[in-house]
Protein backbone atom coordinates (compact mmCIF):
# COMPACT_ATOMS: atom_id res chain seq x y z
CA UNK A 1 0.00 0.00 0.00
CA UNK A 2 1.63 3.42 -1.08
CA UNK A 3 0.61 6.30 0.59
CA UNK A 4 1.98 9.66 2.03
CA UNK A 5 -0.53 9.53 4.58
CA UNK A 6 0.87 8.69 7.62
CA UNK A 7 -2.16 8.56 9.49
CA UNK A 8 -3.77 5.86 7.42
CA UNK A 9 -0.26 3.81 7.46
CA UNK A 10 -1.03 4.02 11.62
CA UNK A 11 -4.03 2.34 10.53
CA UNK A 12 -3.54 -0.32 7.95
CA UNK A 13 0.30 -1.27 7.69
CA UNK A 14 1.98 -4.16 9.09
CA UNK A 15 5.20 -2.67 8.22
CA UNK A 16 6.84 0.45 7.18
CA UNK A 17 9.30 0.75 4.76
CA UNK A 18 9.77 4.98 4.39
CA UNK A 19 11.76 6.32 0.87
CA UNK A 20 13.39 9.51 0.33
CA UNK A 21 15.03 10.89 -2.68
CA UNK A 22 14.66 7.37 -4.10
CA UNK A 23 16.45 5.55 -1.20
CA UNK A 24 14.99 3.42 1.29
CA UNK A 25 16.20 5.12 4.79
CA UNK A 26 14.18 3.26 7.49
CA UNK A 27 11.75 -0.10 7.53
CA UNK A 28 10.37 -1.99 10.18
CA UNK A 29 7.15 -2.82 11.85
CA UNK A 30 4.44 -0.33 12.23
CA UNK A 31 5.62 0.53 15.24
CA UNK A 32 8.77 0.83 15.79
CA UNK A 33 8.73 2.80 12.82
CA UNK A 34 6.21 5.61 14.24
CA UNK A 35 6.68 5.51 17.72
CA UNK A 36 10.53 4.72 17.81
CA UNK A 37 11.89 6.04 14.39
CA UNK A 38 15.55 6.14 13.65
CA UNK A 39 15.76 8.19 10.71
CA UNK A 40 16.00 11.82 10.49
CA UNK A 41 13.22 11.98 7.39
CA UNK A 42 10.79 9.81 9.22
CA UNK A 43 11.14 11.84 12.43
CA UNK A 44 10.57 14.80 9.98
CA UNK A 45 7.69 13.53 8.64
CA UNK A 46 6.47 12.18 11.85
CA UNK A 47 6.69 15.84 13.46
CA UNK A 48 4.79 17.63 10.11
CA UNK A 49 1.40 15.81 10.75
CA UNK A 50 -1.16 17.63 11.75
CA UNK A 51 -2.51 16.98 14.84
CA UNK A 52 -7.15 16.43 15.08
CA UNK A 53 -6.46 18.73 18.05
CA UNK A 54 -6.76 21.93 17.28
CA UNK A 55 -4.57 24.93 18.33
CA UNK A 56 -6.06 27.70 20.48
CA UNK A 57 -8.52 30.16 18.76
CA UNK A 58 -7.47 33.50 17.42
CA UNK A 59 -9.74 36.32 17.95
CA UNK A 60 -12.96 36.53 16.27
CA UNK A 61 -12.61 38.90 13.24
CA UNK A 62 -14.61 42.18 13.95
CA UNK A 63 -15.28 43.98 10.30
CA UNK A 64 -18.05 43.36 8.06
CA UNK A 65 -17.76 39.81 5.37
CA UNK A 66 -15.86 39.86 2.62
CA UNK A 67 -17.56 37.12 0.94
CA UNK A 68 -21.30 35.39 1.37
CA UNK A 69 -23.17 33.05 0.29
CA UNK A 70 -26.84 33.15 1.57
CA UNK A 71 -28.87 29.76 0.55
CA UNK A 72 -26.74 28.88 -2.33
CA UNK A 73 -28.14 26.08 -4.43
CA UNK A 74 -26.93 24.05 -7.30
CA UNK A 75 -29.21 21.64 -9.60
CA UNK A 76 -28.21 19.61 -12.39
CA UNK A 77 -30.82 18.54 -15.01
CA UNK A 78 -30.26 15.46 -17.13
CA UNK A 79 -32.10 13.70 -19.52
CA UNK A 80 -32.83 9.47 -19.78
CA UNK A 81 -32.90 7.74 -23.49
CA UNK A 82 -36.75 8.57 -23.47
CA UNK A 83 -35.94 12.64 -22.90
CA UNK A 84 -36.94 12.30 -19.41
CA UNK A 85 -35.50 14.97 -17.02
CA UNK A 86 -34.46 14.10 -14.07
CA UNK A 87 -32.62 16.52 -11.76
CA UNK A 88 -29.70 16.22 -9.08
CA UNK A 89 -29.32 18.52 -6.12
CA UNK A 90 -25.85 18.63 -6.10
CA UNK A 91 -26.02 21.94 -3.25
CA UNK A 92 -28.66 22.91 -1.06
CA UNK A 93 -29.42 26.11 0.48
CA UNK A 94 -25.95 26.47 1.58
CA UNK A 95 -24.46 29.57 3.31
CA UNK A 96 -21.43 30.89 4.28
CA UNK A 97 -19.90 33.90 4.70
CA UNK A 98 -15.41 35.37 5.51
CA UNK A 99 -14.44 38.04 6.70
CA UNK A 100 -10.99 39.63 6.86
CA UNK A 101 -8.10 37.61 8.23
CA UNK A 102 -10.27 34.64 8.89
CA UNK A 103 -10.44 31.09 7.43
CA UNK A 104 -13.51 29.50 6.56
CA UNK A 105 -13.21 25.17 6.23
CA UNK A 106 -15.60 23.54 4.48
CA UNK A 107 -14.96 19.80 4.87
CA UNK A 108 -16.72 16.51 3.76
CA UNK A 109 -16.75 13.60 1.85
CA UNK A 110 -16.29 12.84 -1.80
CA UNK A 111 -19.46 14.12 -3.12
CA UNK A 112 -20.70 15.95 -0.29
CA UNK A 113 -20.83 19.34 -2.41
CA UNK A 114 -17.77 21.20 -1.29
CA UNK A 115 -16.29 22.04 -3.89
CA UNK A 116 -19.76 22.51 -5.98
CA UNK A 117 -20.57 25.20 -2.90
CA UNK A 118 -16.80 26.72 -3.95
CA UNK A 119 -17.44 27.40 -7.60
CA UNK A 120 -20.44 28.60 -6.97
CA UNK A 121 -18.60 31.14 -4.54
CA UNK A 122 -16.09 32.29 -7.29
CA UNK A 123 -18.73 31.91 -10.12
CA UNK A 124 -16.93 29.23 -11.98
CA UNK A 125 -20.43 27.76 -12.44
CA UNK A 126 -24.08 29.48 -12.08
CA UNK A 127 -25.47 28.59 -9.03
CA UNK A 128 -29.82 28.24 -9.32
CA UNK A 129 -30.43 29.68 -6.24
CA UNK A 130 -29.16 31.98 -3.52
CA UNK A 131 -27.12 34.71 -3.54
CA UNK A 132 -23.39 35.17 -3.94
CA UNK A 133 -22.01 38.47 -2.47
CA UNK A 134 -18.72 40.07 -3.41
CA UNK A 135 -16.97 42.99 -1.82
CA UNK A 136 -16.12 45.79 -4.85
CA UNK A 137 -12.83 47.48 -5.96
CA UNK A 138 -11.89 50.05 -4.78
CA UNK A 139 -14.45 50.17 -1.66
CA UNK A 140 -12.67 49.09 1.81
CA UNK A 141 -13.13 46.67 4.23
CA UNK A 142 -16.51 47.50 5.37
CA UNK A 143 -17.92 48.16 2.10
CA UNK A 144 -21.56 47.07 0.46
CA UNK A 145 -21.25 43.85 -0.97
CA UNK A 146 -22.51 43.16 -4.34
CA UNK A 147 -24.97 40.12 -5.41
CA UNK A 148 -22.98 38.34 -8.43
CA UNK A 149 -25.56 35.42 -8.57
CA UNK A 150 -26.81 36.00 -11.93
CA UNK A 151 -24.17 38.31 -13.73
CA UNK A 152 -22.97 37.32 -16.91
CA UNK A 153 -19.01 36.77 -17.82
CA UNK A 154 -18.90 40.58 -19.09
CA UNK A 155 -20.20 42.03 -15.60
CA UNK A 156 -17.93 39.48 -13.69
CA UNK A 157 -14.68 40.09 -15.53
CA UNK A 158 -13.89 43.68 -13.57
CA UNK A 159 -15.49 42.28 -10.19
CA UNK A 160 -13.14 38.95 -10.70
CA UNK A 161 -10.35 40.37 -9.02
CA UNK A 162 -11.59 40.36 -5.65
CA UNK A 163 -11.72 36.72 -5.19
CA UNK A 164 -9.07 33.97 -6.54
CA UNK A 165 -8.94 30.40 -6.55
CA UNK A 166 -5.44 27.69 -6.22
CA UNK A 167 -6.60 24.23 -7.42
CA UNK A 168 -5.53 20.86 -6.16
CA UNK A 169 -3.33 20.14 -8.82
CA UNK A 170 -0.68 22.79 -10.25
CA UNK A 171 0.13 20.36 -13.19
CA UNK A 172 -3.62 21.01 -14.95
CA UNK A 173 -3.60 24.12 -13.29
CA UNK A 174 -0.27 25.70 -14.87
CA UNK A 175 0.38 26.17 -18.70
CA UNK A 176 3.18 23.56 -19.27
CA UNK A 177 3.80 25.70 -22.44
CA UNK A 178 4.20 29.15 -20.21
CA UNK A 179 7.17 30.65 -18.52
CA UNK A 180 6.54 31.11 -14.64
CA UNK A 181 6.81 34.48 -15.12
CA UNK A 182 4.26 34.64 -18.07
CA UNK A 183 1.40 32.98 -16.04
CA UNK A 184 2.25 35.36 -12.78
CA UNK A 185 1.96 38.70 -14.60
CA UNK A 186 -1.34 37.37 -16.71
CA UNK A 187 -3.85 38.43 -13.90
CA UNK A 188 -2.28 41.59 -12.87
CA UNK A 189 -1.87 42.61 -16.41
CA UNK A 190 -5.83 41.78 -16.85
CA UNK A 191 -7.05 44.02 -14.23
CA UNK A 192 -4.99 47.31 -15.50
CA UNK A 193 -1.11 46.87 -14.20
CA UNK A 194 1.53 47.75 -17.27
CA UNK A 195 4.11 45.07 -18.34
CA UNK A 196 6.83 46.64 -15.91
CA UNK A 197 4.76 46.79 -12.86
CA UNK A 198 3.88 42.99 -13.67
CA UNK A 199 6.94 41.74 -13.82
CA UNK A 200 8.21 44.17 -10.45
CA UNK A 201 5.01 42.39 -8.61
CA UNK A 202 5.84 38.60 -9.54
CA UNK A 203 9.11 39.19 -8.75
CA UNK A 204 8.25 40.25 -5.22
CA UNK A 205 5.14 37.48 -5.07
CA UNK A 206 8.05 34.54 -5.99
CA UNK A 207 10.01 36.60 -2.72
CA UNK A 208 6.58 35.95 -0.70
CA UNK A 209 5.95 32.51 -1.87
CA UNK A 210 10.14 31.71 -0.86
CA UNK A 211 11.09 30.64 -4.41
CA UNK A 212 14.01 32.09 -6.44
CA UNK A 213 13.11 35.01 -8.50
CA UNK A 214 15.06 33.76 -11.14
CA UNK A 215 12.46 30.90 -11.72
CA UNK A 216 10.72 33.60 -13.27
CA UNK A 217 12.11 32.12 -16.27
CA UNK A 218 11.68 28.44 -15.91
CA UNK A 219 8.75 26.05 -16.84
CA UNK A 220 6.66 24.31 -14.52
CA UNK A 221 7.76 20.74 -15.36
CA UNK A 222 11.19 22.38 -13.38
CA UNK A 223 9.84 23.09 -10.48
CA UNK A 224 8.70 20.04 -7.90
CA UNK A 225 4.64 19.76 -6.51
CA UNK A 226 5.42 21.95 -3.31
CA UNK A 227 6.79 24.38 -5.72
CA UNK A 228 4.85 24.51 -8.24
CA UNK A 229 1.64 24.86 -5.46
CA UNK A 230 3.69 27.86 -4.19
CA UNK A 231 3.30 29.28 -7.80
CA UNK A 232 -0.24 28.60 -8.07
CA UNK A 233 -0.65 30.61 -4.83
CA UNK A 234 1.55 33.48 -6.43
CA UNK A 235 -0.47 33.84 -9.32
CA UNK A 236 -3.70 34.01 -7.47
CA UNK A 237 -2.30 36.69 -5.66
CA UNK A 238 -0.92 38.88 -8.39
CA UNK A 239 -4.88 39.77 -8.69
CA UNK A 240 -4.46 41.48 -5.27
CA UNK A 241 -7.67 39.60 -3.91
CA UNK A 242 -9.39 40.05 -0.71
CA UNK A 243 -10.37 36.47 -0.74
CA UNK A 244 -8.66 33.24 -1.66
CA UNK A 245 -10.28 30.23 -2.16
CA UNK A 246 -7.89 26.71 -1.59
CA UNK A 247 -9.45 23.81 -2.96
CA UNK A 248 -8.64 21.18 -1.83
CA UNK A 249 -4.85 22.84 -2.62
CA UNK A 250 -2.81 20.45 -0.39
CA UNK A 251 -4.49 17.05 -0.69
CA UNK A 252 -1.86 16.05 -3.63
CA UNK A 253 1.29 16.65 -0.84
CA UNK A 254 3.14 14.91 1.09
CA UNK A 255 2.95 16.07 4.52
CA UNK A 256 6.54 17.63 4.94
CA UNK A 257 5.18 19.60 2.05
CA UNK A 258 1.76 19.96 3.08
CA UNK A 259 2.82 21.63 6.43
CA UNK A 260 4.98 24.12 4.52
CA UNK A 261 2.30 25.21 2.41
CA UNK A 262 -0.38 25.59 5.29
CA UNK A 263 2.54 27.69 7.13
CA UNK A 264 2.75 29.99 3.99
CA UNK A 265 -0.86 30.47 3.51
CA UNK A 266 -1.07 31.43 7.21
CA UNK A 267 1.96 33.70 6.74
CA UNK A 268 0.26 35.52 4.05
CA UNK A 269 -3.15 35.63 5.40
CA UNK A 270 -1.94 37.50 8.37
CA UNK A 271 0.44 40.12 6.49
CA UNK A 272 -2.51 40.54 3.94
CA UNK A 273 -5.57 40.36 5.90
CA UNK A 274 -7.34 38.28 3.52
CA UNK A 275 -10.32 35.92 3.83
CA UNK A 276 -9.22 32.10 3.03
CA UNK A 277 -11.82 29.46 2.48
CA UNK A 278 -10.60 26.39 2.76
CA UNK A 279 -12.06 23.33 0.81
CA UNK A 280 -10.80 19.96 2.69
CA UNK A 281 -11.27 16.18 3.06
CA UNK A 282 -8.17 16.24 5.96
CA UNK A 283 -10.27 17.04 9.34
CA UNK A 284 -6.72 17.02 10.38
CA UNK A 285 -5.79 19.79 7.66
CA UNK A 286 -9.32 21.61 9.15
CA UNK A 287 -8.02 21.65 12.65
CA UNK A 288 -4.87 23.24 12.22
CA UNK A 289 -5.67 25.93 9.89
CA UNK A 290 -9.68 26.74 10.17
CA UNK A 291 -11.22 29.18 12.58
CA UNK A 292 -14.62 27.99 12.14
CA UNK A 293 -15.61 24.71 10.24
CA UNK A 294 -18.78 23.77 7.85
CA UNK A 295 -19.65 20.28 7.40
CA UNK A 296 -21.17 19.00 4.18
CA UNK A 297 -23.21 16.11 3.35
CA UNK A 298 -25.17 15.32 0.57
CA UNK A 299 -24.65 18.81 -0.45
CA UNK A 300 -26.33 20.18 3.03
CA UNK A 301 -24.89 21.79 5.70
CA UNK A 302 -24.83 19.74 8.46
CA UNK A 303 -23.16 21.68 10.96
CA UNK A 304 -21.45 24.99 11.96
CA UNK A 305 -18.92 25.85 14.39
CA UNK A 306 -15.66 27.34 16.10
CA UNK A 307 -13.41 24.44 15.31
CA UNK A 308 -12.63 24.38 18.27
CA UNK A 309 -16.04 23.36 19.29
CA UNK A 310 -16.83 21.26 16.59
CA UNK A 311 -13.88 18.83 16.88
CA UNK A 312 -14.59 19.14 21.17
CA UNK A 313 -18.22 18.54 20.94
CA UNK A 314 -19.50 17.20 17.51
CA UNK A 315 -23.67 17.54 17.22
CA UNK A 316 -24.35 16.18 13.90
CA UNK A 317 -24.75 12.58 13.60
CA UNK A 318 -22.62 12.45 10.03
CA UNK A 319 -20.13 14.83 11.52
CA UNK A 320 -19.64 12.36 14.77
CA UNK A 321 -18.71 9.70 11.55
CA UNK A 322 -16.97 11.87 9.54
CA UNK A 323 -14.31 12.27 12.94
CA UNK A 324 -14.75 8.30 13.67
CA UNK A 325 -13.69 7.90 10.33
CA UNK A 326 -10.28 9.47 10.36
CA UNK A 327 -6.99 8.01 10.10
CA UNK A 328 -5.51 7.01 13.82
CA UNK A 329 -3.79 9.41 15.24
CA UNK A 330 0.73 9.04 15.23
CA UNK A 331 2.09 8.63 18.50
Amino acid sequence: FITHDMGVVAEIADEVLVMHQGKAVEYGTRDAVLKTPQAAYTKMLLAAVPSMTPPPARPAPQGAPLLRGLEVSKTYTARDWLGRSRLTHALQAASVAVSAGETVGIVGESGSGKSTLARCLIRLIDPTGGQVLWSQPGQGPDGALIDVADFGEGQLRPLRSQVQVVFQDPNRSLNPRRKVGDSIVEGAINFGATRAEALALAASLMEKVRLPVEGLQRYPSQFSGGQRQRIAIARALACRPRVLVADEAVSALDVSVQAQILSLLREIQAELGLGLIFITHDLRVAAQLCDRVIVMHQGRMVEEAATAQLYAHPQHDYTRKLFAAAPAEIG
